[in-house]
């Protein structure tokens, strides 16, 4: 039997490897994968960025002509300041994987999106209250994570606050509420049943914990 045929495979593996044609073919693979990797990783993180825009989110007509158009009206669109807050400011979060999960989530949408699940004003009625509700659960989940981008207790000045909202702040604080819990309708219009879903909500979050 000859010395070749002993050989054990992975000392065959490594003569080949010490060869220069084989060393080179193996640098040219991992240069061409390093280069497409960085390429695809590139190309991921701009259709995220691409889809996480107020002017993507308003492509679908059930979005422009119901929830966008309620929320031109109010101050998170239109104030005094000129600082707006966008659809993807509110709704998706800006930590990475939070973000990726979101939209992972967010492809639900789109395909309800083609069934036409809400594509007419009087299907958007309908749904509407489940669709506020699964968006007050998550953001009462997250302790309202994407309000507080903007908005956070231990930067707000409550002495300079109306006597109303500094009761309210100052209740919440102490009571350990989250934003969604007073603000639900900031943006957008409630729906008809808010108050008893809320409450169905708030005795499902109790239970949970």
């Amino acid at each position: 039997m000859s010395t070749e045929n002993q050989e054990s495979p992975w000392r065959r593996i490594w003569k080949a490897l010490k060869l220069p044609s084989t060393r080179y073919a193996l640098g040219t693979v991992l240069v061409a994968g390093a280069i497409f990797g960085v390429m695809g990783w590139g190309a991921f993180n701009w259709a995220l960025e691409l889809t996480n825009t107020e002017s993507f989110c308003i492509t679908c007509h059930e979005m422009e002509e119901n929830t966008y158009s309620e929320y031109t009206t109010t101050v998170h669109n239109t104030n005094k300041s000129g600082v707006r807050a966008t659809c993807p400011d509110c709704h998706v979060p800006k930590e990475w994987v939070y973000k990726v999960r979101r939209k992972i989530q967010a492809s639900n949408e789109l395909f309800h999106h083609f069934l036409g699940t809400v594509g007419t004003p009087e299907k958007f009625e309908a749904k509407r209250l489940v669709l506020a509700t699964h968006v007050w659960q998550t953001m009462k989940e997250t302790d309202s994570r994407e309000c507080r981008n903007c908005h956070h207790f231990d930067s707000m000045d409550i002495s300079r606050q109306n006597e109303r909202a500094r009761s309210r702040h100052l209740d919440a604080v102490q009571d350990k509420k989250t934003c969604i819990d007073c603000h639900k309708g900031v943006a957008h219009q409630l729906p008809k049943g808010t108050f008893e879903a809320e409450a169905e909500l708030n005795k499902s979050m109790s239970g949970a914990k």
